[in-house]
C-alpha cells in the first residue's frame, strides 16, 4: 500500500482530539478524510481545527458517501458494536476505543462476527504509554529477576469539590457520572490491561467496590486482587475522592523482584537494585503521546500485514477479568455500601 489510509473517524467528544492529533503526526501514511458526530457542531468544530474535509450526521452516512481505507470509532461504548459492524460490512479495518462494547458477552459475539469480514484492533493506549514500554524492556532485560509482588495505585479529589465548587473529574469527563459502570470499566480497564502487558495473564483473586460520591451513579473507588500465572499477588487500589491528592490522575506502581524493584512515582520511573536506573517523562506529553502511538501501530500493522498488539482475543482477556471484578465486586460491597455514607450525604 503506497497511498495514504484514508480514515473516517466517528465521535467528536473530548477524546477526539487526542485521536486526530495522532492522526495527524501521520499524514504521510494516513489522513483523516471525514468525520461523523450526531452533534454536528462538535464535527464542524473538530473538522475546522483538523482540516477535515467532510463532516457527516452519522457513522452511516459517512460509510455510505466516502470511500475509506479504516475507521478510527471513538463514540460512546454503547454505539461501538453498531459502528463495527457497520464497518466490517465494507471490509474495512477498524480501530476501536476500549471497551470493545458494554460487556463482555456483547464483545466476545461481535469479535467473532466481524472477524472473517475485517481487521479489528481495539484502542488501548495506556499500555503504549513511554513509561510503561521502557518499564516492559527493563522486565525483559531481567534487571529485577522474576516479580514477587505487584501494587499499583490511583488516588484523585477529581470528585471532591475544588474552591469554585466544582469537580474536575467532571469537569473533564462529565459522562462518566450518569455510567452504571463507572471506575472499573472507564479507567481502571486501562490499568487492568497494562498490568497484563507487564506481567502476563492475571486471575482475580478478590474485588470490593464503593460508591462515595452522590453524584456518581456508579462506582468511584475500588480494591482489586490478582495473581499472576506464578502465584505473585498483585493489587490496584483507586479512588477518586481522596483528600490531599491531586484532581489529576497519576499512577503509582511498585515492582518487587527477585534482584531488585521497579518503581513508578508521578513523572519519575526507578530501578533499584544490581542495575539501577532512572527516567523521567513529561506527563501530559506522554500521556498524548500514547494516543499517537497506539494509532502509529495500528497503521503500521495494517499497511504491513502485521498482528495488532492489542487484538480482540488479547483485549478480551482484560475484559474478561473487568467483568470478574463487576460479577464478585458488586456482589462483596453489597452490604458495605448500605452501610456506608456517601460523601456530602
Amino acid at each position: 500500500m503506497t497511498k495514504p489510509l484514508r480514515v473516517g473517524l466517528v465521535g467528536a467528544g473530548w477524546v477526539s482530539s487526542h485521536h486526530l492529533a495522532g492522526w495527524r503526526a501521520l499524514e504521510r501514511q494516513a489522513v483523516v478524510v471525514a468525520i461523523a458526530d450526531p452533534n454536528i457542531a462538535n464535527a464542524e468544530a473538530r473538522a475546522r481545527e483538523f482540516g477535515i474535509a467532510r463532516v457527516f450526521a452519522s457513522a452511516q452516512e459517512m460509510l455510505d458517501a466516502m470511500p475509506l481505507d479504516a475507521v478510527d470509532v471513538a463514540a460512546p461504548r454503547e454505539f461501538h458494536a453498531a459502528i463495527v459492524r457497520a464497518a466490517a460490512e465494507r471490509g474495512l479495518a477498524v480501530l476501536c476505543q476500549k471497551p470493545l462494547a458494554p460487556t463482555l458477552a456483547e464483545a466476545r459475539a461481535l469479535a467473532d462476527e466481524v472477524a472473517p469480514r475485517c481487521r479489528l484492533m481495539v484502542h488501548e493506549n495506556w499500555r503504549f504509554r513511554r513509561c510503561y514500554r521502557d518499564l516492559a524492556g527493563w522486565l525483559a532485560e531481567g534487571r529485577i529477576g522474576d516479580v514477587v509482588q505487584a501494587s499499583m495505585t490511583l488516588m484523585t479529589s477529581g470528585l471532591l469539590p475544588d474552591e469554585a465548587g466544582r469537580l474536575p473529574a467532571l469537569e473533564r469527563q462529565p459522562f462518566i457520572a450518569g455510567l452504571e459502570r463507572a471506575l472499573v470499566m472507564e479507567i481502571l480497564i486501562h490499568h487492568i490491561d497494562t498490568l497484563r502487558f507487564l506481567l502476563g495473564e492475571l486471575t482475580l483473586v478478590h474485588a470490593r467496590l464503593g460508591r462515595a460520591s452522590p453524584v456518581m451513579r456508579g462506582e468511584d473507588r475500588a480494591f482489586l486482587s490478582f495473581e499472576t500465572t506464578l502465584q505473585a499477588p498483585v493489587a490496584l487500589l483507586a479512588n477518586l475522592s481522596v483528600h490531599g491528592r491531586a484532581p489529576a490522575q497519576a499512577d503509582r506502581l511498585t515492582l518487587v523482584g527477585t534482584k531488585g524493584t521497579i518503581e513508578l512515582e508521578d513523572d519519575t520511573l526507578r530501578c533499584l537494585g544490581a542495575q539501577p536506573a532512572e527516567l523521567r517523562y513529561d506527563l501530559p506529553a506522554c500521556y498524548l503521546a500514547s494516543y499517537a502511538a497506539t494509532i502509529a501501530h495500528f497503521v503500521d500493522s495494517v499497511r504491513n500485514g502485521r498482528a495488532f498488539e492489542t487484538e480482540p482475543a488479547d483485549n478480551l482477556r482484560t475484559l474478561a477479568l473487568v467483568e470478574a471484578v463487576y460479577r464478585q465486586g458488586e456482589t462483596a460491597s453489597e452490604a458495605f455500601l448500605e452501610r456506608t455514607p456517601r460523601i456530602g450525604a
